[in-house]
């Protein structure tokens, strides 16, 4: 991480998609990263512009020009919060197909967990749960504030893994973020009550659950090993009985950032981009980034394709 990276924030002037701004923003602070602002807006249908053109055109430069005003107040929040190299452009089409667009060059992507109404719903409800699971690269989502909860600086992290000895990109990646912001680091591994292929296929019949703790445990101590190699972290790790949702959601009540992979191998991970994601990213009283299992960083930086127009 450093200058080069690029943080892309999708914005629609809500109080979720500043939260998220102010997110990044504090993100950039330590990395500096540069902020991009984006905001999306849609072109009137095809039936409008066939009625009247010269009315399609009004509306169509009045969301550009609204949508203009969202990334103005945008960047102005972000450089307020002390970020140093912020920059926005307005972008017409469908939000989360944009988004995921731009994050095929983007280091990583913000967003609010939902707007307000109309076009924020569209931008920060759906795009929310559609982005994380076809990105190209990290995606962080931001919830609602909560009276007197505060997202930055993110102290305390937890990831969730599989317990398999190879490291996930998410552990790979909750390191880097701990190295970041700092932070203490917790990863966890859930290993269901009862074992059996109707519970979760990737655990054999007729184990012994402590047997099956102490294998899980192993695991993750490799892969955290692995993962943090020399840069000094400790992680704390938990092999826990429960479902991998309600765990996440139970830890996000008592940290800054939950991490969660889009698919894996099985346990946690293998299943977390079904039912399990919708649920941790609807009700996570915290942030959480979800990362693509096949992400292992940029390999080089170049000026992203937006900002070369």
């Amino acid at each position: 991480m450093g200058s080069t990276e690029v943080i892309v924030v999708g914005v629609d002037g809500s109080t979720e998609s500043i939260a998220a701004v102010t997110w990044a923003s504090h993100r950039s602070v330590r990395t500096g990263a540069r902020i991009h602002c984006v905001c999306i807006y849609a072109l009137a249908s095809y039936s409008a512009a066939a009625l009247d053109g010269g009315y399609a055109v009004l509306d169509d430069e009045a969301l550009q020009k609204g949508a203009q005003q969202v990334v103005d107040e945008a960047v102005a929040h972000a450089t307020k919060h002390g970020a140093k190299n912020a920059a926005g452009s307005t972008q017409p089409g469908d939000p989360a197909g944009v988004l995921i667009d731009f994050s095929k060059e983007a280091d990583l992507v913000v967003v609010g967990s939902r707007g307000s109404g109309g076009f924020a719903d569209r931008l920060l409800g759906t795009v929310s749960s559609a982005l994380p699971a076809h990105a190209k690269c990290p995606v962080v989502v931001v919830p609602r504030h909560t009276s007197g909860k505060k997202f930055t600086p993110v102290e305390r992290i937890v990831v969730g893994i599989d317990g398999t000895e190879a490291p996930s990109s998410a552990l790979r990646r909750s390191v880097e973020e701990a190295q970041t912001w700092g932070a203490r680091l917790t990863a966890i591994s859930a290993v269901p009550i009862a074992v059996g292929p109707a519970v979760m296929a990737w655990t054999p019949t007729g184990i012994d659950h402590s047997a099956l703790l102490a294998q899980v445990r192993e695991g993750m101590d490799k892969a955290i090993a692995e993962a943090v190699g020399d840069r000094g972290i400790n992680v704390a790790r938990h092999a826990l009985d429960g479902s991998p949702a309600s765990l996440l959601i139970e830890f996000s009540t008592a940290v800054d950032l939950v991490v969660v992979g889009t698919r894996g191998r099985g346990g946690l991970a293998g299943v977390l981009m079904g039912s399990t994601a919708q649920t941790v990213l609807g009700h996570s009283t915290c942030p959480v980034m979800v990362v693509p299992s096949t992400h292992l960083g940029k390999a080089e930086h170049i000026r992203p394709s937006w900002e070369r127009r």
